[in-house]
């Protein structure tokens, strides 16, 4: 995964997570009960301080071509589709099996910003 597609995909993931957290700031008010909005919130937290995450990685991989770094960007970005992604299929109203995602997402990226500060403690 190069610096480029990672920096793309990086800037996609902030504008879908932005998307997203306007409407349930203004559309989703009405529709879903006070759980569901928070675990909403917590789904769009996830995915914007993430991607922000993904997004200085992008900038860390146009100086330094670390091997490691391509990897962890693909971590990060199946972690943030996994679990932002897993809570929002089940607030959608995917079955309850979809919601196992989610914490295979969370602890794909807790490996992937574990993985992250090893290779940068180690340098």
């Amino acid at each position: 995964m190069t610096a480029a597609r990672v920096l793309g995909i990086a800037g996609l993931l902030m504008a879908c997570g932005i998307v997203v957290g306007a409407l349930a700031a203004h559309a989703l008010q009405k529709v879903l009960e006070a759980p569901q909005l928070q675990s909403l919130h917590t789904a769009v937290n996830y995915q914007l301080f993430n991607a922000l995450g993904l997004l200085v990685l992008g900038v860390l991989m146009r100086g330094d071509d670390l091997p490691a770094l391509r990897s962890i960007a693909g971590l990060l970005i199946a972690g943030i589709v996994c679990f932002s992604g897993g809570i929002y299929l089940m607030l959608a109203g995917a079955p309850r099996l979809v919601g196992l995602v989610t914490p295979i997402g969370g602890v794909l990226l807790i490996g992937a910003w574990g993985w992250f500060a090893a290779a940068m403690l180690r340098r």
